[in-house]
């Protein structure tokens, strides 16, 4: 279904979740179902992917460290070119669009375009990854209040720098997004502040889906542990005294592989 010439279509900034195709909202799933033209991200799984309408035109706009398919700016032009000549077009995000993933850059400047737009959340990884993990992020014992922060700031940017010593001491657990290659700065930034070297540390990496892992650690180990076992990216960090609850909870993983159809005949 396209649009009329004179009318123009509407872009959904979807969270596609963190992998897992059973942490895809309904509300998401059912716009890629009908969508004409889906422009998606780097980090979206083979799983969410193939619930997008095949008769859609899927455009790759991926932005992965030193590889980037589409600049920012192309994006959003692209956007508002299949606006004018389509009625649904999905700008599919991993995890949720306002997380760390320049939704808000993009609703805006379509909105200064004139194009109808909506968010529709996604379940953000940094949540997903930890839980996944057996990592609960708040704890009676451990934690009541969480900071999300990103490890890869965007040149030009309105502060050069997060205030890691603000960071260290702001709250008891401390989840970094897109740090590992800079993780040994990190650290060093966090300790410099006072955080102790046996603060413990795990770094989720493809959380929530098959291929996921976890390495456990400290403040003073983690870097070479993730060297010794050439640990990379994509992958969450979380910070603080609730991943002592790792070693109980990681044993109760949820169903790997698990897909809508397995879902679906689950609750049968």
């Amino acid at each position: 279904m396209h649009a009329e010439k004179e009318e123009l279509g509407k872009v959904y900034l979807v969270g596609a979740g963190p992998g897992d195709p059973g942490l895809m909202t309904l509300k998401g799933k059912g716009l890629l179902e009908c969508a004409d033209v889906v422009i998606y991200d780097a980090l979206v799984s083979p799983a969410i992917l193939m619930m997008i309408n095949p008769q859609a035109e899927k455009i790759h706009a991926g932005k992965r460290r030193g590889r980037h398919s589409l600049i920012q700016d192309e994006i959003t032009q692209l956007l508002i070119e299949k606006a004018q000549d389509n009625a649904i077009v999905v700008r599919l995000k991993g995890g949720d669009p306002f997380v760390f993933g320049r939704g808000g850059e993009e609703m805006a400047d379509l909105i200064q375009a004139g194009i109808p737009v909506e968010v529709v959340p996604g379940i953000t990884s940094g949540i997903a990854a930890p839980a996944y993990a057996g990592i609960p992020l708040t704890h009676r014992s451990y934690s009541s209040s969480v900071t999300f922060v990103t490890g890869h700031e965007a040149a030009g940017k309105y502060s050069p720098i997060v205030n890691w010593h603000a960071i260290a001491h702001g709250s008891e657990t401390i989840v970094i997004y897109m740090g590992i290659h800079n993780l040994p700065h990190i650290i060093e930034q966090l300790h410099a502040a006072g955080l102790s070297l046996e603060t413990p540390i795990a770094l989720v990496r493809w959380g929530t889906r098959p291929e996921q892992e976890e390495l456990i650690g400290t403040i003073e180990t983690i870097v070479s542990q993730m060297e010794a076992k050439q640990f990379s990216a994509p992958a969450i960090a979380v910070i603080g005294n609730v991943v002592k609850m790792h070693e109980i909870l990681s044993s109760c993983r949820p169903l790997e592989k698990i897909g809508t159809a397995d879902v679906k005949d689950a609750q049968l």
